[in-house]
């Protein structure tokens, strides 16, 4: 067994936009689930705190920050057609970035094998400047920052796996190399980035890779892609520690997702991303609660996932999944091979 860290604050329940799908229940039946004795054997508590402001503006621009923080104490404040505060969101967003760090630090520290930081409000889509999408402050972001300031990382993976594409952390390392981001997601669909051809500009050119799908899409092509695109990279780019943006949304009965993954399809992603770590980082990996709104699913899909993160070996039946993926291969062999094709300019493993 390994030991899997976990973050939860009761802070986390208090941001409320209202009738809105990214509602609190979202973290109640997580947190209900934590209950359950075989996740207690596997489980750990990670204390959170809250970011500094100075870890919060390594990604958001002080004038940005200023404006999330004047909401505190506001019962209501809009920030974009699909995102807006309460009283105590600023409050649930500090301590939500600040609890990521937490979790990065026990992960790097040797502390616990890997976490999973179950918070929100969830991030990757905030900017810069700018509040999009549920999301007000980018932890996975702030997080790989984090990695690099405080333990001198240099070589850092970012997996988003969920429905949408991660906008806010693409633009947030596009001129970089210290972090490849990895992203699937539907597409074209909200926010509208994430092409196959946007790839890094500058010194970042080839550290981004977009895996762009179209609705419909399971287990096997999620694990396919995890398989012939992102494994292969990884394994030549050699990162020191894994992130991973876990959105749920793309489970089969997501009221906003148009994806079929299964509870056992996520397992098989971390699964693949288990073997990446101990290849390159001895294991270590850090994961973010992202989006997810069947709360069955949401439920179940994290319980399955924190079950694969708790197994030295595999939770999952590995053979029965590659079967599985090798006979489905050729309904999505000509979408790799695009990929491949646009990414191999930079990789040589094409």
């Amino acid at each position: 067994m390994a030991q899997v860290g976990i973050v939860r604050d009761d802070r986390y329940l208090l941001h409320d936009m209202g009738p809105h799908p990214e509602s609190p229940e979202r973290l109640k039946v997580i947190y209900q689930m934590l209950r359950e004795p075989e996740i207690e054997e596997i489980t750990v508590a990670i204390p959170p705190r809250a970011a500094t402001r100075d870890e919060i503006e390594t990604v958001h621009s002080p004038a940005y920050v200023d404006q999330i923080a004047e909401t505190a104490g506001k019962p209501y404040v809009r920030l974009d057609p699909d995102t807006s505060t309460c009283a105590a969101s600023y409050e649930a967003a500090v301590w939500a970035a600040g609890g990521f760090l937490e979790a990065v630090d026990a992960v790097v520290k040797g502390k616990v094998d890997r976490a999973f930081a179950l918070v929100r409000p969830p991030g990757h889509h905030a900017e810069q400047n700018r509040a999009m999408g549920f999301c007000l402050f980018n932890n996975i972001a702030i997080g790989a920052r984090h990695a690099q300031k405080r333990h001198g990382l240099d070589r850092i993976l970012i997996v988003d796996w969920d429905l949408h594409h991660g906008n806010g952390t693409q633009h947030t390392f596009y001129e970089e190399k210290g972090v490849l981001y990895f992203s699937t997601h539907q597409y074209p669909y909200y926010p509208g980035t994430g092409s196959v051809g946007e790839v890094g500009h500058g010194e970042g050119e080839g550290y981004t890779v977009n895996a762009p799908l179209g609705p419909g899409c399971g287990d096997t092509v999620y694990a396919n892609l995890f398989t012939h695109i992102l494994r292969p990279i990884a394994l030549v780019y050699k990162p020191q520690l894994i992130l991973v943006s876990a959105g749920f949304d793309t489970y089969h009965r997501d009221p906003l997702g148009g994806m079929r993954v299964t509870e056992m399809g996520f397992a098989r992603l971390m699964n693949v991303l288990k073997d990446i770590a101990r290849s390159t980082c001895s294991g270590k990996i850090v994961v973010t609660l992202e989006g997810g709104y069947d709360l069955t699913g949401q439920s179940q899909s994290v319980r399955a996932v924190l079950l694969e993160m708790g197994h030295d070996a595999d939770w999952i039946d590995r053979e029965r999944c590659q079967k599985a993926e090798k006979a489905d291969y050729d309904k999505i062999e000509k979408g790799v091979q695009a990929i491949q094709g646009v990414q191999g300019k930079y990789w040589k493993c094409f």
